[in-house]
């Protein structure tokens, strides 16, 4: 049976990785309708076969609704709200929220849906928007398992692998934070090395080759290597505001949950620095940048 025969959704949300996801789902046949709060935003992808949604509601008629909002109060907003997934979500349909949202959020999302009799799973995902354009994004799912299964070929069409972490949706959002917190204190450590490499007047690029062909050999390394090294911090695949809400995301679930997280600190610390000081809309990568400029280093780009 085809994603297309199998399940009709919308899709709410359509940023940059949202309308890569979207566009993703529409290549594998779903059907699908979105919703954005610009309405310009859509249109690309009713080009491509999509319905448009003028509200909220619109979007919520099919076998499942998906979210990819930019933080907890987008999502509030749209499934609190009046006329939201919450009022307009069927019986037995399937909230999947792919933001990068709170635990606590995912744990009221979940009771609320539960209540409405409706069905609830948390798949944030890992990767950037080429990634997401790709249909190559790694997606980190939980909720129960016969909710998982039926969401397999919406995952299939978005990722290259589906990863499971456990039956509770919550468990997703704080294992998708815990990972942007390693991401974000790599990045920081790949500063901060660059600031003192460049400070001793060594090449960035013939450090970074040196790096990635010995002690780390990974995407991680190589693609944010490269941003510091270029120093290519424009446009921002991630921003740096997205960077500090992760950041104060995980601290929260470490608060809660009585782990102490002094780099996770730190890291809160210097992405609040580097917003200061060079605006909202710099990459998170930019740290690279806050780095060399406490370093005494010239600013470029």
């Amino acid at each position: 049976m085809s994603a297309k025969t199998a399940m009709k959704a919308g899709f709410i949300g359509l940023g940059r990785m949202g309308a890569a996801m979207a566009e993703s789902l529409l290549r594998a046949g779903l059907e699908l309708t979105v919703y954005n709060r610009t309405p310009e935003k859509a249109k690309p992808l009713a080009a491509k076969g999509a319905g448009l949604a003028r509200k909220v509601e619109d979007a919520c008629h099919g076998d499942a609704v998906i979210t990819m909002l930019s933080d907890d109060s987008a999502v509030e907003d749209a499934v609190f709200g009046a006329g939201g997934v919450l009022q307009s979500l069927g019986r037995r349909a399937i909230h999947i929220s792919m933001s990068t949202i709170s635990a606590a959020l995912s744990e009221r999302l979940s009771a609320a849906h539960a209540a409405a009799g409706q069905r609830f799973v948390s798949a944030p995902v890992f990767g950037r928007p080429d990634m997401a354009a790709a249909g190559k994004l790694f997606i980190i799912a939980s909720g129960p398992s016969d909710v998982l299964d039926a969401c397999e070929p919406i995952f299939a069409a978005m990722g290259q692998n589906t990863i499971r972490m456990g039956g509770l949706p919550q468990d997703a959002n704080i294992v998708k934070l815990s990972g942007n917190f390693i991401i974000a204190s790599v990045i920081e450590a790949l500063g901060e090395a660059m600031a003192l490499i460049a400070k001793a007047g060594i090449d960035r690029q013939r450090y970074l080759e040196m790096l990635t062909s010995t002690l780390f050999t990974g995407p991680l390394f190589e693609n944010y290597g490269k941003l510091i090294a270029t120093q290519k911090f424009h446009p921002a695949a991630f921003s740096a505001t997205l960077g500090e809400k992760d950041i104060r995301l995980a601290l929260a679930a470490a608060e809660t949950l009585r782990v102490p997280m002094p780099l996770a600190s730190l890291l809160h610390d210097r992405l609040l620095t580097l917003i200061a000081r060079s605006g909202e809309r710099l990459d998170w990568s930019g740290l690279g940048q806050l780095a060399a400029e406490d370093a005494g280093l010239a600013r470029h780009g």
